[in-house]
Protein backbone atom coordinates (compact mmCIF):
# COMPACT_ATOMS: atom_id res chain seq x y z
CA UNK A 1 0.00 0.00 0.00
CA UNK A 2 2.64 2.46 1.08
CA UNK A 3 1.48 6.21 -0.40
CA UNK A 4 -1.74 6.11 -2.30
CA UNK A 5 -1.77 8.15 -5.16
CA UNK A 6 -3.60 10.54 -2.73
CA UNK A 7 -1.47 11.04 -0.30
CA UNK A 8 -1.25 14.23 1.54
CA UNK A 9 2.10 15.76 1.11
CA UNK A 10 2.52 19.17 3.40
CA UNK A 11 4.00 20.50 5.96
CA UNK A 12 2.62 22.60 9.22
CA UNK A 13 2.98 25.28 12.02
CA UNK A 14 0.97 27.08 14.49
CA UNK A 15 -0.56 30.32 15.29
CA UNK A 16 1.16 31.61 18.08
CA UNK A 17 4.58 30.28 16.11
CA UNK A 18 4.53 32.20 13.36
CA UNK A 19 2.18 35.18 13.25
CA UNK A 20 3.33 37.57 15.55
CA UNK A 21 1.25 40.97 15.58
CA UNK A 22 -0.14 40.15 19.28
CA UNK A 23 -1.79 43.35 19.91
CA UNK A 24 -2.73 44.41 15.77
CA UNK A 25 -5.79 44.63 14.61
CA UNK A 26 -8.16 44.16 17.80
CA UNK A 27 -6.60 40.69 18.39
CA UNK A 28 -7.10 39.65 22.44
CA UNK A 29 -4.22 38.61 24.79
CA UNK A 30 -3.45 34.34 25.04
CA UNK A 31 -1.85 33.03 28.24
CA UNK A 32 1.43 32.54 26.12
CA UNK A 33 1.06 36.41 25.41
CA UNK A 34 0.48 37.22 29.12
CA UNK A 35 2.61 34.43 30.92
CA UNK A 36 5.51 34.15 28.36
CA UNK A 37 6.71 37.58 30.52
CA UNK A 38 7.11 35.26 33.72
CA UNK A 39 11.26 35.42 34.43
CA UNK A 40 12.73 32.00 34.10
CA UNK A 41 10.04 30.55 32.12
CA UNK A 42 10.74 31.35 28.57
CA UNK A 43 14.63 30.97 27.09
CA UNK A 44 16.38 34.37 26.79
CA UNK A 45 13.16 35.94 27.95
CA UNK A 46 11.69 35.53 24.12
CA UNK A 47 8.27 35.47 23.22
CA UNK A 48 5.65 35.27 20.22
CA UNK A 49 5.24 39.25 19.69
CA UNK A 50 6.73 39.34 16.69
CA UNK A 51 7.56 35.61 15.40
CA UNK A 52 7.57 35.32 12.32
CA UNK A 53 5.80 38.07 11.57
CA UNK A 54 3.55 35.98 9.54
CA UNK A 55 0.69 38.03 10.05
CA UNK A 56 1.86 40.66 7.38
CA UNK A 57 4.47 38.42 5.32
CA UNK A 58 1.67 35.47 4.62
CA UNK A 59 1.37 36.48 0.76
CA UNK A 60 5.47 35.69 0.97
CA UNK A 61 5.43 32.71 2.32
CA UNK A 62 2.86 30.91 1.05
CA UNK A 63 5.17 31.58 -2.53
CA UNK A 64 7.59 29.68 -0.27
CA UNK A 65 5.30 27.01 0.60
CA UNK A 66 4.42 26.65 -3.29
CA UNK A 67 8.02 26.91 -3.95
CA UNK A 68 8.25 23.62 -1.82
CA UNK A 69 6.16 21.77 -3.90
CA UNK A 70 3.80 21.50 -0.98
CA UNK A 71 0.50 20.22 -1.45
CA UNK A 72 -1.13 20.62 1.77
CA UNK A 73 -0.45 23.31 4.37
CA UNK A 74 -2.03 23.07 8.01
CA UNK A 75 -1.95 25.79 10.18
CA UNK A 76 -3.95 27.09 13.51
CA UNK A 77 -6.23 29.69 14.17
CA UNK A 78 -5.48 31.97 17.11
CA UNK A 79 -8.78 32.12 18.94
CA UNK A 80 -8.34 35.70 20.47
CA UNK A 81 -7.75 36.91 16.55
CA UNK A 82 -11.49 35.83 16.45
CA UNK A 83 -12.72 36.55 19.98
CA UNK A 84 -10.54 38.62 21.82
CA UNK A 85 -11.70 37.47 24.98
CA UNK A 86 -12.79 34.40 24.13
CA UNK A 87 -16.51 34.32 24.82
CA UNK A 88 -17.76 37.89 23.71
CA UNK A 89 -17.70 39.77 20.04
CA UNK A 90 -16.57 38.68 17.15
CA UNK A 91 -13.52 40.86 15.61
CA UNK A 92 -13.81 41.15 11.53
CA UNK A 93 -9.92 41.74 11.34
CA UNK A 94 -9.48 38.17 12.58
CA UNK A 95 -12.00 36.54 10.19
CA UNK A 96 -10.71 38.62 7.36
CA UNK A 97 -7.21 37.51 7.86
CA UNK A 98 -7.77 33.32 7.85
CA UNK A 99 -10.68 34.27 5.11
CA UNK A 100 -7.53 35.74 3.23
CA UNK A 101 -5.06 33.40 4.35
CA UNK A 102 -7.02 30.67 2.76
CA UNK A 103 -7.66 32.50 -0.27
CA UNK A 104 -4.43 33.20 -0.86
CA UNK A 105 -3.20 28.81 -0.49
CA UNK A 106 -5.98 27.94 -2.63
CA UNK A 107 -5.02 30.43 -5.17
CA UNK A 108 -1.53 28.75 -5.20
CA UNK A 109 -2.54 25.08 -5.64
CA UNK A 110 -2.29 24.70 -1.51
CA UNK A 111 -5.31 22.64 0.36
CA UNK A 112 -5.73 24.07 3.56
CA UNK A 113 -5.84 22.02 6.69
CA UNK A 114 -7.39 24.20 10.26
CA UNK A 115 -6.30 23.23 14.04
CA UNK A 116 -8.58 25.34 15.98
CA UNK A 117 -6.64 24.96 19.27
CA UNK A 118 -2.80 24.62 19.46
CA UNK A 119 -2.37 26.04 23.07
CA UNK A 120 -3.21 29.45 22.70
CA UNK A 121 -5.88 29.65 25.58
CA UNK A 122 -7.67 33.18 25.38
CA UNK A 123 -6.41 35.07 28.59
CA UNK A 124 -9.60 36.11 30.08
CA UNK A 125 -11.05 32.37 29.75
CA UNK A 126 -8.22 31.48 31.62
CA UNK A 127 -8.83 33.97 34.15
CA UNK A 128 -12.40 31.99 34.64
CA UNK A 129 -10.65 28.30 35.27
CA UNK A 130 -9.41 27.57 31.58
CA UNK A 131 -10.57 23.48 30.77
CA UNK A 132 -11.25 23.13 34.52
CA UNK A 133 -14.63 25.46 33.84
CA UNK A 134 -17.80 23.61 33.09
CA UNK A 135 -18.21 26.02 30.62
CA UNK A 136 -15.00 25.70 28.46
CA UNK A 137 -16.83 23.02 26.11
CA UNK A 138 -19.28 25.77 25.45
CA UNK A 139 -16.74 28.63 24.63
CA UNK A 140 -15.20 25.86 22.16
CA UNK A 141 -18.60 25.52 20.92
CA UNK A 142 -19.17 29.21 20.26
CA UNK A 143 -15.19 29.73 18.78
CA UNK A 144 -15.86 27.02 16.44
CA UNK A 145 -19.08 28.09 15.17
CA UNK A 146 -17.50 31.08 14.17
CA UNK A 147 -14.73 29.72 12.41
CA UNK A 148 -16.85 27.20 10.50
CA UNK A 149 -19.36 29.29 9.73
CA UNK A 150 -17.02 31.68 8.00
CA UNK A 151 -14.15 29.39 6.25
CA UNK A 152 -16.01 25.82 6.16
CA UNK A 153 -17.01 26.58 2.42
CA UNK A 154 -13.41 26.54 1.13
CA UNK A 155 -11.62 24.37 4.14
CA UNK A 156 -12.68 20.48 4.45
CA UNK A 157 -10.16 18.85 6.54
CA UNK A 158 -10.33 19.94 10.36
CA UNK A 159 -8.43 19.05 13.49
CA UNK A 160 -9.80 20.25 16.81
CA UNK A 161 -7.09 20.23 19.72
CA UNK A 162 -3.23 19.49 19.20
CA UNK A 163 -1.60 17.68 21.91
CA UNK A 164 -3.72 17.94 24.75
CA UNK A 165 -1.26 16.16 27.16
CA UNK A 166 0.76 19.65 26.40
CA UNK A 167 -1.98 21.74 26.88
CA UNK A 168 -3.01 20.44 29.68
CA UNK A 169 -0.36 17.85 31.21
CA UNK A 170 2.72 19.99 30.62
CA UNK A 171 0.92 23.09 31.40
CA UNK A 172 -1.26 23.04 34.14
CA UNK A 173 0.10 19.16 35.85
CA UNK A 174 3.88 19.37 34.87
CA UNK A 175 4.50 23.33 34.98
CA UNK A 176 6.68 23.29 31.83
CA UNK A 177 4.26 25.29 29.40
CA UNK A 178 1.88 28.59 29.61
CA UNK A 179 0.70 28.70 32.26
CA UNK A 180 2.82 26.93 34.33
CA UNK A 181 1.03 25.69 36.70
CA UNK A 182 1.28 22.38 38.97
CA UNK A 183 -2.63 21.32 39.86
CA UNK A 184 -3.60 18.14 41.95
CA UNK A 185 -5.25 15.57 39.60
CA UNK A 186 -8.71 15.82 40.21
CA UNK A 187 -8.71 19.13 38.84
CA UNK A 188 -6.54 18.04 35.95
CA UNK A 189 -8.97 15.25 34.82
CA UNK A 190 -11.64 17.84 34.94
CA UNK A 191 -9.73 19.55 32.69
CA UNK A 192 -9.08 16.55 30.18
CA UNK A 193 -13.23 15.73 30.66
CA UNK A 194 -14.17 19.16 29.34
CA UNK A 195 -11.33 19.06 26.62
CA UNK A 196 -12.93 15.79 25.84
CA UNK A 197 -16.39 17.80 25.45
CA UNK A 198 -15.34 20.32 23.91
CA UNK A 199 -13.95 17.99 21.07
CA UNK A 200 -17.22 16.06 20.81
CA UNK A 201 -18.99 19.41 20.49
CA UNK A 202 -17.12 20.70 17.93
CA UNK A 203 -17.07 18.08 16.04
CA UNK A 204 -20.86 17.94 16.10
CA UNK A 205 -21.24 21.96 15.33
CA UNK A 206 -18.47 20.70 11.96
CA UNK A 207 -20.60 17.70 11.04
CA UNK A 208 -23.84 18.89 11.23
CA UNK A 209 -23.07 22.63 9.76
CA UNK A 210 -20.27 22.61 7.50
CA UNK A 211 -20.70 24.06 4.34
CA UNK A 212 -18.70 21.37 2.07
CA UNK A 213 -17.42 17.82 3.35
CA UNK A 214 -15.41 17.55 5.83
CA UNK A 215 -12.90 15.59 7.67
CA UNK A 216 -12.54 15.83 10.87
CA UNK A 217 -9.77 14.46 13.42
CA UNK A 218 -7.31 15.26 16.33
CA UNK A 219 -3.67 15.27 16.72
CA UNK A 220 -2.11 13.96 20.07
CA UNK A 221 1.11 13.48 20.91
CA UNK A 222 1.54 9.54 19.43
CA UNK A 223 4.87 8.32 20.01
CA UNK A 224 4.59 3.85 21.61
CA UNK A 225 6.82 1.93 23.32
CA UNK A 226 9.22 0.32 20.72
CA UNK A 227 8.97 -3.60 21.21
CA UNK A 228 12.51 -4.80 22.18
CA UNK A 229 12.81 -8.03 19.40
CA UNK A 230 10.14 -9.03 16.93
CA UNK A 231 9.14 -11.84 19.47
CA UNK A 232 5.54 -11.82 19.99
CA UNK A 233 5.74 -11.42 23.85
CA UNK A 234 7.93 -8.54 23.41
CA UNK A 235 5.57 -6.63 21.06
CA UNK A 236 2.50 -7.23 23.07
CA UNK A 237 4.65 -5.75 26.07
CA UNK A 238 5.57 -2.61 23.81
CA UNK A 239 1.44 -2.50 23.18
CA UNK A 240 0.26 -2.57 26.51
CA UNK A 241 3.25 -0.08 27.68
CA UNK A 242 2.15 2.21 25.34
CA UNK A 243 -1.73 2.31 26.19
CA UNK A 244 -0.53 2.67 29.80
CA UNK A 245 -1.07 5.35 32.22
CA UNK A 246 2.82 5.01 32.80
CA UNK A 247 3.17 8.28 31.90
CA UNK A 248 0.02 9.72 34.25
CA UNK A 249 -1.23 12.65 32.06
CA UNK A 250 0.97 12.43 29.44
CA UNK A 251 -0.06 8.92 28.43
CA UNK A 252 -2.09 9.08 25.05
CA UNK A 253 -5.32 6.71 26.24
CA UNK A 254 -6.72 8.80 28.64
CA UNK A 255 -6.99 11.92 25.91
CA UNK A 256 -7.77 9.12 23.14
CA UNK A 257 -10.15 6.24 24.22
CA UNK A 258 -13.17 8.53 25.18
CA UNK A 259 -12.91 9.80 21.53
CA UNK A 260 -12.59 6.97 19.58
CA UNK A 261 -13.64 4.04 21.80
CA UNK A 262 -16.15 5.78 23.65
CA UNK A 263 -15.13 5.11 27.04
CA UNK A 264 -11.79 6.04 29.65
CA UNK A 265 -9.19 3.32 29.77
CA UNK A 266 -10.42 0.75 33.21
CA UNK A 267 -6.66 1.52 34.36
CA UNK A 268 -7.61 5.57 34.66
CA UNK A 269 -10.17 4.44 37.72
CA UNK A 270 -7.25 1.73 39.44
CA UNK A 271 -4.81 4.88 39.25
CA UNK A 272 -6.75 7.71 40.15
CA UNK A 273 -9.85 6.19 42.38
CA UNK A 274 -12.14 8.76 43.82
CA UNK A 275 -10.07 11.33 41.84
CA UNK A 276 -11.69 10.50 38.43
CA UNK A 277 -14.22 11.99 36.70
CA UNK A 278 -17.88 10.38 36.92
CA UNK A 279 -19.09 11.13 33.16
CA UNK A 280 -22.94 12.64 33.07
CA UNK A 281 -25.97 11.00 31.08
CA UNK A 282 -24.71 11.70 27.36
CA UNK A 283 -21.06 12.57 27.89
CA UNK A 284 -19.36 9.88 26.51
CA UNK A 285 -21.84 9.75 23.45
CA UNK A 286 -20.82 13.75 23.10
CA UNK A 287 -17.38 12.98 23.36
CA UNK A 288 -17.43 9.85 21.59
CA UNK A 289 -18.85 11.94 17.81
CA UNK A 290 -17.07 9.79 14.99
CA UNK A 291 -14.00 10.57 13.79
CA UNK A 292 -12.85 10.28 10.03
CA UNK A 293 -8.89 10.14 10.57
CA UNK A 294 -6.07 9.65 13.94
CA UNK A 295 -3.18 12.06 13.20
CA UNK A 296 -0.29 11.88 14.85
CA UNK A 297 2.36 14.39 16.34
CA UNK A 298 5.12 11.83 16.44
CA UNK A 299 9.27 13.06 16.88
CA UNK A 300 10.76 9.83 19.34
CA UNK A 301 9.49 7.16 21.06
CA UNK A 302 8.12 6.54 24.63
CA UNK A 303 10.50 4.98 26.91
CA UNK A 304 11.45 5.05 30.98
CA UNK A 305 13.98 5.73 32.91
CA UNK A 306 16.41 2.89 34.37
CA UNK A 307 19.06 2.48 36.53
CA UNK A 308 21.67 3.29 34.17
CA UNK A 309 20.41 7.04 34.39
CA UNK A 310 19.44 6.51 30.77
CA UNK A 311 15.83 5.89 29.43
CA UNK A 312 15.03 2.45 28.49
CA UNK A 313 15.21 3.69 24.29
CA UNK A 314 18.62 5.20 24.73
CA UNK A 315 22.21 3.59 25.09
CA UNK A 316 25.59 5.83 25.47
CA UNK A 317 26.18 7.63 22.37
CA UNK A 318 23.06 7.41 20.88
CA UNK A 319 22.03 10.38 17.92
CA UNK A 320 19.75 13.17 19.22
CA UNK A 321 18.49 16.12 18.19
CA UNK A 322 18.96 19.31 18.70
CA UNK A 323 16.49 18.89 22.07
CA UNK A 324 18.54 16.35 23.24
CA UNK A 325 15.32 14.24 21.54
CA UNK A 326 16.19 10.89 20.55
CA UNK A 327 16.33 10.07 17.03
CA UNK A 328 14.21 6.46 16.92
CA UNK A 329 13.12 6.25 13.26
CA UNK A 330 11.16 2.65 14.27
CA UNK A 331 8.85 5.05 16.09
CA UNK A 332 7.20 5.48 12.63
CA UNK A 333 6.79 2.07 11.94
CA UNK A 334 5.14 1.06 14.89
CA UNK A 335 3.03 4.13 16.02
CA UNK A 336 0.77 3.75 13.38
CA UNK A 337 0.87 -0.21 13.43
CA UNK A 338 -0.19 0.46 17.61
CA UNK A 339 -2.85 3.56 16.70
CA UNK A 340 -4.50 1.29 13.69
CA UNK A 341 -5.29 -1.57 15.81
CA UNK A 342 -6.47 -0.31 18.44
CA UNK A 343 -8.53 2.88 16.82
CA UNK A 344 -8.56 1.24 13.45
CA UNK A 345 -9.19 4.83 11.93
CA UNK A 346 -6.93 5.99 8.76
CA UNK A 347 -3.53 7.73 10.01
CA UNK A 348 -2.51 11.48 9.12
CA UNK A 349 1.12 12.31 10.76
CA UNK A 350 0.23 15.70 11.50
CA UNK A 351 3.61 16.85 12.61
CA UNK A 352 7.43 15.02 12.59
CA UNK A 353 10.56 16.65 11.78
CA UNK A 354 13.79 17.72 13.49
CA UNK A 355 15.52 20.66 15.24
CA UNK A 356 19.05 21.00 13.84
CA UNK A 357 21.43 23.87 14.70
CA UNK A 358 21.42 24.92 11.25
CA UNK A 359 23.41 27.81 9.78
CA UNK A 360 23.44 30.10 6.97
CA UNK A 361 27.06 29.39 5.00
CA UNK A 362 29.27 31.48 3.44
CA UNK A 363 27.74 30.59 0.08
CA UNK A 364 24.01 32.10 1.60
CA UNK A 365 22.75 28.70 1.71
CA UNK A 366 21.47 26.89 4.78
CA UNK A 367 22.71 22.87 4.29
CA UNK A 368 21.00 20.37 6.48
CA UNK A 369 22.20 17.16 5.64
CA UNK A 370 21.13 15.47 9.03
CA UNK A 371 17.76 16.40 9.32
CA UNK A 372 17.80 15.35 5.43
CA UNK A 373 18.72 11.69 6.64
CA UNK A 374 16.07 12.12 9.45
CA UNK A 375 13.26 12.81 7.27
CA UNK A 376 14.31 10.01 5.07
CA UNK A 377 14.53 7.19 7.53
CA UNK A 378 11.48 8.28 9.41
CA UNK A 379 9.39 8.12 6.12
CA UNK A 380 11.00 5.18 5.28
CA UNK A 381 9.68 3.40 8.56
CA UNK A 382 6.08 5.09 8.00
CA UNK A 383 5.92 4.09 4.73
CA UNK A 384 6.76 -0.08 5.84
CA UNK A 385 3.66 0.39 7.96
CA UNK A 386 1.50 1.18 5.20
CA UNK A 387 2.86 -1.39 3.08
CA UNK A 388 1.78 -4.03 5.97
CA UNK A 389 -2.10 -2.44 5.82
CA UNK A 390 -1.80 0.56 8.04
CA UNK A 391 -4.25 3.08 6.03
CA UNK A 392 -1.88 6.17 5.55
CA UNK A 393 -3.59 8.88 5.26
CA UNK A 394 -0.33 11.57 4.76
CA UNK A 395 2.47 13.50 6.12
CA UNK A 396 2.83 16.87 7.18
CA UNK A 397 6.20 18.09 8.01
CA UNK A 398 6.56 20.26 11.26
CA UNK A 399 7.38 22.63 10.87
CA UNK A 400 7.19 24.90 7.18
CA UNK A 401 9.61 27.23 8.50
CA UNK A 402 11.70 27.99 11.70
CA UNK A 403 10.04 29.40 14.79
CA UNK A 404 8.95 30.06 18.18
CA UNK A 405 9.17 26.55 20.15
CA UNK A 406 7.28 27.79 23.00
CA UNK A 407 9.45 27.99 26.20
CA UNK A 408 12.44 27.10 24.04
CA UNK A 409 12.51 30.51 22.78
CA UNK A 410 13.59 30.32 19.18
CA UNK A 411 17.44 28.63 19.20
CA UNK A 412 15.93 25.62 17.96
CA UNK A 413 14.74 25.27 14.39
CA UNK A 414 12.73 22.72 13.23
CA UNK A 415 11.65 24.39 9.74
CA UNK A 416 12.43 23.88 6.40
CA UNK A 417 12.39 27.83 5.78
CA UNK A 418 15.40 29.32 7.89
CA UNK A 419 14.01 32.04 9.56
CA UNK A 420 16.24 35.13 10.06
CA UNK A 421 14.57 37.01 13.09
CA UNK A 422 16.69 40.49 12.86
CA UNK A 423 15.28 41.10 9.59
CA UNK A 424 12.49 38.55 8.78
CA UNK A 425 14.46 37.34 5.70
CA UNK A 426 13.89 33.90 4.55
CA UNK A 427 16.44 30.73 3.32
CA UNK A 428 14.62 27.72 1.64
CA UNK A 429 17.34 24.92 3.30
CA UNK A 430 18.67 21.94 1.57
CA UNK A 431 16.10 19.72 3.22
CA UNK A 432 12.72 21.89 1.79
CA UNK A 433 14.36 21.14 -1.75
CA UNK A 434 14.89 17.69 -1.14
CA UNK A 435 11.12 17.13 0.11
CA UNK A 436 10.04 18.89 -3.16
CA UNK A 437 11.97 15.82 -4.73
CA UNK A 438 9.74 13.35 -2.53
CA UNK A 439 6.88 14.98 -3.02
CA UNK A 440 7.13 15.24 -6.70
CA UNK A 441 7.93 11.65 -6.53
CA UNK A 442 4.86 11.25 -4.18
CA UNK A 443 7.41 9.23 -2.18
CA UNK A 444 8.96 6.47 -5.06
CA UNK A 445 12.23 7.90 -3.83
CA UNK A 446 12.50 6.90 -0.24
Amino acid sequence: MGFSNDFIWGAATAAYQIEGAYNEDGKGLNIWDVTSAMPGKVAHGENGNVACDHYHRYKEDIKLFKELGIKYYRFSISWTRIIPDGDGEVNPKGIEFYNNLVDELLANGITPLITLFHWDLPYALYLKGAYANPDFPLWFEKYTKIVIDALSDRVHYWITFNEPQCFIGNGFWLGGHAPFLKCDNKTVLRMIHNYLLAHGRAVKYIRENAKSEAKIGIAPIAPVRIPKSDNPADIEIARKDTFSLNDMFFSLAIYSDPIVLGKYPEEAYEVFGDDMVTPAKGDMELISQPIDFYGMNIYYSAADRVDTGYCDNEFTGISRNALGWVIDPAVMYWSPKFMYERYKLPILLTENGMAVNDTVSLDGKVHDPQRIDYMHRYLKEYKRAGDEGVPLMGYLYWSAMDNFEWSLGYDMRFGLIHVDYRDQSRIIKDSGRWYREVIESNGDII
